[in-house]
């Protein structure tokens, strides 16, 4: 009972989280449609700072589970994009979680968030897959070397982040997946052996 109770817990409080961001998220509100009292549910997750942790752990979780796959290993080279364009297609059709992330990182960006250093770390993870799979790619003469795999590795970071907000604000126009497929695509042939 206590598992699927805190896996209760972190559901609410990730549609709370993702609604209402760190700071308007309310500890009361998420016990209520938890079905908990207050008290309980500081039980499971003394502070709000504790219960976001657990929120984003769940979404690192899906996340790794997605780009790793079952064996739990780090695609390489070309196989790396097509992951990352994969996880893409599989967050846009779970919009909590992508507004989850596009609440977060605004607020993180005032600074004193909680979130903060998950999300440097997150894109720092991202960075490095792409960089490294640029490097893999030319090393297994599938690409010529990039120019400079970090700069290529935060346009792809900006167009994702940039793509979330416009998909979000319109996603019957906006297909956040396929318009991020296209650039990869864009870098891979730009990159190609010819």
């Amino acid at each position: 009972m206590g598992d699927a109770r805190r896996a209760r817990i972190v559901e609410v409080a990730t549609r709370e989280f993702a609604q209402h961001g760190y700071r308007g998220a309310s500890i009361a509100r998420i016990a209520e449609s938890a079905g908990l009292s207050q008290p309980g549910l500081l039980h499971h997750f003394r502070t709000k700072e504790r219960l976001l942790t657990a929120v984003l752990e769940v979404r690192d979780a899906r996340d790794a589970e997605r780009f790793f796959g079952e064996a739990g290993t780090r695609p390489r080279g070309l196989a790396a994009f097509e992951r990352l364009q994969d996880l893409v297609d599989r967050n846009s059709r779970e919009p909590l979680l992508v507004q989850l992330l596009a609440v977060l990182s605004t607020e993180a960006v005032i600074g004193g968030d909680p979130a903060r250093r998950w999300l440097r770390e997150r894109h720092r993870l991202m960075r490095t897959v792409i960089t490294d799979g640029l490097r893999e790619a030319a090393d297994a003469g599938d690409l010529r070397p990039a120019a400079d795999p970090d700069t290529q590795a935060d346009r792809l970071i900006a167009l994702l982040d940039g793509l979330r907000i416009q998909w979000l604000l319109d996603p019957d126009r906006v297909d956040m997946a396929r318009i991020f497929r296209l650039s990869v695509d864009d870098l891979i042939t730009s990159l190609r052996l010819h």
